[in-house]
Parts: C-alpha cells; structure tokens; sequence
C-alpha cells in the first residue's frame, strides 16, 4: 500500500549574531501601562524577568538586515537541506508579522510581499513559483506549514518552502517592561509529498481563533512614556489575559490533534511549542497531560528560549532545527518518532500538527 505523504525535507534557520544579555537592559526606564514611572532599578526587573520567562539573552540582527533578509538566509539553509532546485518550488510562504522595518525607522514596509522579496533573493526564475505572505500572530509559521499541507493534499503544490522571521528588537517599545522578552530570528522548512510504503510526515492539524473579547490581547499601541510621541505605535500585549487564555485553550487543541492523528500518548516524544515563556510552556504541556491524567514525561519539551527569546514566528521552526542538527543537549528526533507543533499568539490564534519522522 503506497501513502501520500507530507513530509518536511529541509530545515534551516537563521539566528542573529548581536547577543543582548539582561545586563543590557540596566540602564533602561521603564513606564507602566498607565504611563506611571518605575522606580524598582531595571536589573531587578530583568532578573524577575528571567524568573518568569526563563529568558537569559535574546538576539538581535544586525543594522543592515530586515525580516526579508533573514527569512531568506534561513529558506537558503532549508533547500540546501533538502537538496532540491529551488527552481521546483511550488508555493513560498512567508509567515511574519511586522514586514520590513530598516534600522532606525518606524515605518513597516511590505510592498512587494516579504514572500516575492525572498524568492527574489533566491533567484528563482519560474512564475509557476506563487509566493505569498500570511499574517498569522505567532502561530504564523505552524499555520504556514498547514497550508502547505492543504495545498499538496488537494494535488496544486507538490513542493512548498514555508518561512517564519521576524524582527520584534525593530517595533518594540525601549520603556515597556515586556520589551525584554521579544527577538529576532528566522526558520524555513521545505515541505515535499513523498509517495512512500509507509506514514510518515503530518498527520493531522488542528486551527482555532478567538476574536469576541480576545482578538485585541496582543495589538499596537503609544509607548509607555508619556514624553514620546503617541503617534508611534509599537507592538503591546496584556501579558495576564494571553497566559489565561493559553491555559485553557491550547491544551485541549494539542489534545485534539494528537487524538485526530491516531496516536497514543505514550508515543508521542517531543513537543515544540512557541517559545513565549517559559512557565506559560510548562503549564500547558502539564495541562495537556493532565487530560490523559499522565505526568509530563521528562525532556519532552525542547527549548530555546532561554537564550534566544520570543522570536515570534520564528520560534517552532529554529527549535525544531537545532534539535535536528544536534545543537540542543539532551534532545533528539530519530526516524519514526511521532512528534506536535504548537502554537498561540496575536489573533488570538492556536494551532497545533502532529508529525511522524
């Protein structure tokens, strides 16, 4: 019996080279959503910071790069992985949220497309090659990866390069405590279908949106500092609500995608959920298991954030990335081995895929 299988071929990221500490924020002013003056010194802050969230040091790009150019160093990664011409690429899509902004600006650029910047950058040549961006919150990526999935099931793609970057350091605001945990960074998969004796690849996905109270969790607003100008918008989230909602929501979309696949719980090795924070991940991978009234298995959830941040988008895929190429102590994916993406962000969005290696 032969299976049409969506499998992920190639992976690639892009990781900025510009490391900033929670050191580097001790000179910072921070303000309160009601523009009131924080007077707890900045070093205690990021140090309750790092206690919450888990995050140590974040990455920034460089000055001369924009969201395109990463996404586009990471999608080069992922087809050199894959071994593929890039001329065969059916679909690219490009998952952000923020476009291009230049180094000094507060100006999103998206015409062209972040997608047609990157296949620009690629060089391809063939107009048969559709390249599309998708705005998405977070879960840009995992939702990017389900499109893939629908087109090359309904027979109109066979080759799809799905890419999630983004350049949060660019649209924060510098006296927002939550400016702390936002970064940069870009990951790029290459999704084939495999005519194979045996299924492997996606199994099943899952998609919600919660729009009634909590489309506006995450949104864009005035800095915190009542001195700068309020036309300026930057990217703003009420972090309580978010982690409420993410409790409650994400497991049990976790929970349904794993059953849909027709997979046990006790086969399924990792977890690679958004890097948001990491006492938010733990709690909705116990309340996941708690839904099979098991215990949280240990090392079932790989993460980067510690060192890399909240890249957004980029997040699930440079994760997944590292722990294929070995770079995540402790962590492995080996051929067979049934593994879930998870996801939540500005939407507010969930998403979740089972995948067979």
């Amino acid at each position: 019996m032969a299976f049409n299988n969506v499998i992920i071929t190639g992976m690639g990221s892009y990781i900025p080279s510009r490391k900033i500490t929670n050191k580097n924020f001790a000179e910072s002013s921070f303000f309160t959503n009601e523009q009131e003056r924080v007077y707890k010194p900045s070093v205690e802050i990021a140090e309750k910071l790092q206690e919450i969230t888990g995050i140590e040091e974040r990455r920034y790009v460089k000055n001369s790069l924009c969201c395109s150019d990463i996404g586009f160093r990471a999608a080069q990664k992922a087809i050199e992985d894959a071994g593929i011409d890039p001329e065969t690429i059916d679909q690219i899509i490009f998952a952000h949220n923020f476009g291009d902004v230049e180094h000094g600006s507060k100006q999103s650029d998206m015409i062209p497309s972040l997608a047609a910047r990157a296949k620009h950058l690629l060089g391809i040549e063939n107009p048969n090659c559709v390249a599309y961006d998708i705005l998405f919150g977070c879960p840009g990526w995992v939702q990017g990866m389900q499109q893939a999935y629908a087109f090359i099931k309904s027979g109109i793609a066979k080759t799809c390069l799905v890419i999630g970057s983004e350049t949060l350091s660019r649209v924060v605001d510098p006296y927002d405590r939550d400016t702390m945990i936002f970064a940069d960074g870009a990951g790029a998969a290459v999704v084939q279908l495999k005519e194979e004796d045996k299924q492997r690849g996606i199994l099943s996905i899952a998609s919600q949106s919660y729009t009634k109270d909590e489309a506006y969790y995450l949104y864009y607003g005035a800095s915190y500092n009542p001195a700068e100008n309020p036309e300026i918008k930057y990217i703003k989230m009420h972090g309580r609500k978010i982690y409420e909602l993410g409790l409650s929501k994400v497991p049990p979309a976790m929970k349904q995608c794993l059953d849909e696949s027709g997979t046990s719980i006790d086969d399924l090795k990792k977890i690679f959920i958004h890097q948001a924070n990491e006492k938010m991940d733990e709690a909705m991978v116990k309340r996941f298991y708690r839904q099979y009234k098991k215990p949280v298995p240990e090392a079932i959830m790989p993460m980067n954030i510690h060192k890399l941040g909240n890249s957004s988008v980029a997040t699930v895929p440079t994760v997944y990335d590292m722990v294929l190429k070995g770079e995540l102590e402790g962590h492995e994916v080996q051929a067979g081995d049934v593994i879930l993406f998870a996801s939540i962000g500005s939407g507010m969005h969930i998403n979740a895929i089972t995948y067979k290696s």
